[in-house]
């Protein structure tokens, strides 16, 4: 087949700009083939070389004592104790969940399956954090619908539980949804596998389905912003098989044991190119592939286009030679393709054969080391202006006009198409906080949980990142958690206009100050920048998944309401009212400054709480919708009305940090308080829980009838 002549277009086309393509030249002293300039094209665009963002990302901690793997590896890993680790990361998979909203999500599941079983873990846990349009948008409910069905047709038929996650709505989505994923498993500690080839002539082995020709360049999509050419993208989204992905986890985890695997990786984004190079690159050996032996589904593809197909249930491997028969009947066993498709070589070079031509001859280590890194101008996002004045409201009607939207409604219409129970450890599903997953055979759990205010990241990047990992903090905290790490998932527009940048640099300032103050270091992540429609930008999203630790069951802090129980604030009150929930639905407004957030404040308070927890009956932390909101969602998970004495609307609907609503008896009010003067925390008694209405200083409802409201108000937006 003719390969097209390299024309200025055509590099526009493969996303790349005439300097770095002047770079290519550089390196290899003569214009690239078709096929190599794909190679280039995978691989030093954003999604994959996080050209604009490194310089960035290095700056935030990564290390601990409990830090096993930090950043660089498929997935991070953590160690919990008796010599077993949990494996975790989050991803995103927005460009093509925009694109083709099923497919989209599902394969976005899928991928972050993958490089938590690569790591030799077992998938125990899943969530997902959602951003999408206004409600009315004509394509939302379109966008909603196909990326649950996605996420739980994929992670149903794989049986991994999901146990968390968060959706939001804003019209800064509406050209341009976000879906972040995240997984979670369990490996033995001294079980860890790598990604970095090493020994000479090593068989190079291709493990799972089929490659085909969806996805042909689905990285270089995701590194660009969308514009009236979206529809002609359709065919580089994925098509995910949950079954196959399945089988292809067990024959993985099997051949782990044999002691066949010298190192493996899971073919992503960019295919087999950016597995290939990145084996390499991290053993510091060169690769020679044989695209003959490639399993194909489809007739006549081409070197470019196996190269860079991102067709799923992939993975590469790097094999001892003595292991092979071995090995293959694993694969036969599961009745999944099995190939020897090239070998490691001691020369720093990337070779492709096809048909018996060389389709690429590339230096191996500038592929991925020599990938262009800008130093972007930024400037900081301006202080926001001082906040008007926000009008007393009927706190009744204010809680109304809260749990009365999709965006602060109950959730279940999402999670109840999600297998939540599956493996049968999950011991706190979806709706109540952080999820909580038993560690199978031992007396431990694990809690997860998603978390980020865009609204305060958008007025505030540097407190907004801050803001996103404390909320985390006390999520895992407020079911008795000790949080022990993050992923981190940063979802921005353009990064080549500076006050994008400028967000993006605020954020990670406060993520980095934050994970450092309450140790919690990024171990994996992701980041997804150009997330534009038309020049317009999401609103700044730097989701952050975090994982706690439970040394036993016994530990977790219940929802265990009843009538009588008093009702506690922990953390100091002062009405912040910028920036939130309140003031969005009720005023339509989005003015003011995100809430400060104190991290010794976040700590100490956090700590008190994972201190006294045998005083405690039910726990939840005040973040959107303030006491206000906490309190119904309380009242209402246990089906008990609630009586909160302030009728101030900033005492009521305020979003101050580093505070929690606690349930607990008479006797254990008492205890916490005395401790808490100990401790220097500040405890306020606020009300009490009981009888079937809703109190809010002297307006009320009836329980029943904002339950209903609560419970029906997503699905009457949506379905």
């Amino acid at each position: 087949m003719q390969e097209p002549a390299i024309t200025q277009d055509l590099i526009a086309a493969h996303g790349l700009k005439p300097d770095e393509y002047d770079m290519i030249l550089e390196i290899i002293g003569r214009e690239p083939t078709f096929t190599e300039l794909g190679i280039f094209s995978a691989m030093w665009n954003e999604h994959c070389s996080y050209k604009s963002s490194k310089k960035w990302l290095r700056t935030l901690p990564t290390s601990g004592p409990q830090v096993i793997c930090g950043p660089g590896e498929n997935a991070g890993v953590v160690d919990i104790g008796d010599g077993q680790a949990v494996v975790f990361k989050m991803e995103s998979h927005n460009h093509p969940s925009y694109i083709e909203p099923y497919q989209g999500a599902a394969t976005g599941v899928g991928g972050i399956l993958r490089d938590v079983f690569t790591m030799g873990a077992r998938p125990i846990a899943s969530m997902n954090a959602l951003s999408f349009g206004e409600p009315g948008h004509p394509k939302t409910r379109r966008l909603v619908n196909g990326v649950v069905e996605g996420i739980g047709g994929y992670g149903n038929c794989f049986g991994v539980p999901c146990v968390g996650g968060e959706v939001r709505f804003h019209p800064a989505y509406n050209g341009n949804c976000l879906v972040n994923a995240f997984a979670a498993g369990l490996a033995d500690s001294d079980k860890i596998f790598y990604s970095a080839a090493s020994g000479i002539g090593m068989p190079v082995v291709y493990l799972g389905a089929k490659t085909g020709r969806d996805g042909v360049g689905g990285a270089t999509m995701a590194s660009a912003e969308f514009d009236d050419t979206i529809e002609e993208k359709r065919p580089t989204v994925q098509v995910g098989d949950p079954f196959t992905e399945k089988r292809l986890m067990e024959a993985c985890l099997e051949l782990m044991q044999t002691g066949a695997v010298i190192s493996i990786q899971d073919m992503g984004a960019a295919g087999l190119t950016c597995s290939a190079v990145e084996m390499g690159d991290k053993g510091g050996l060169g690769i020679r592939l044989n695209l003959d032996a490639v399993p194909q589904r489809e007739e006549n593809m081409t070197a470019y286009e196996m190269m860079l197909s991102e067709s799923q249930e992939r993975m590469l491997m790097v094999l001892k030679p003595e292991k092979e028969a071995e090995a293959k009947a694993v694969f036969d066993k599961w009745d999944l393709d099995f190939a020897i498709v090239g070998e490691t070589i001691t020369e720093d070079r990337f070779i492709i054969m096809h048909k018996g031509e060389v389709r690429a001859d590339l230096p191996l280590s500038p592929l991925s080391g020599r990938a262009p890194e800008y130093d972007r101008p930024w400037v900081a996002t301006p202080a926001a202006a001082p906040l008007g004045e926000v009008p007393q409201i009927d706190p009744i009607d204010g809680l109304r006009a809260l749990i009365g939207s999709p965006n602060y409604g109950g959730k279940q219409w999402v999670y109840e198409q999600y297998d939540t129970m599956v493996m049968a450890d999950s011991a706190r599903t979806p709706g109540l906080g952080a999820g909580i997953v038993r560690v199978h055979g031992t007396d431990k759990a694990l809690a997860f949980t998603s978390d980020v205010t865009p609204r305060y990241v958008r007025a505030n990047p540097e407190e907004g990142g801050k803001q996103a990992v404390a909320e985390a903090y006390r999520n895992l905290t407020a079911v008795g958690a000790k949080p022990l790490a993050t992923t981190d998932n940063l979802n921005f527009g353009n990064p080549e206009k500076p006050e994008i940048m400028g967000q993006f640099v605020g954020a990670i300032k406060g993520i980095g100050a934050a994970c450092s103050a309450l140790d919690m270091p990024i171990v994996s992540g992701n980041v997804s920048l150009y997330n534009e429609t038309d020049g317009k930008a999401i609103l700044p999203t730097p989701t952050i998944g975090a994982v706690g630790l439970l040394a036993s069951t016994d530990e977790i802090i219940g929802k265990d309401v009843r009538e009588g129980h008093v009702a506690l604030v922990v953390g100091e009150t002062r009405g912040h009212l910028g920036q939130s929930a309140l003031l969005a639905e009720v005023f339509n407004r989005e003015d003011g400054d995100a809430p400060h957030v104190d991290l010794e404040a976040e700590r100490r308070n956090g700590e008190f709480i994972r201190a006294n927890r045998s005083l405690i009956k039910a726990c939840t932390d005040l973040g959107d919708g303030g006491l206000a909101l906490a309190a119904f969602e309380l009242a209402e998970s246990a089906g008990v009305g609630v009586q909160i004495d302030d009728a101030a609307t900033a005492a009521l609907f305020g979003e101050d940090q580093a505070r929690y609503l606690v349930a607990c008896n008479f006797d254990q009010a008492e205890a916490l308080m005395t401790a808490a003067a100990a401790a220097g925390v500040q405890v306020s008694a606020v009300g009490r829980f009981g009888g079937d209405r809703v109190r809010l200083g002297a307006s009320e409802a009836p329980l029943a009838e904002l339950a209903a409201l609560y419970r029906g108000s997503f699905a009457a937006a949506i379905a």
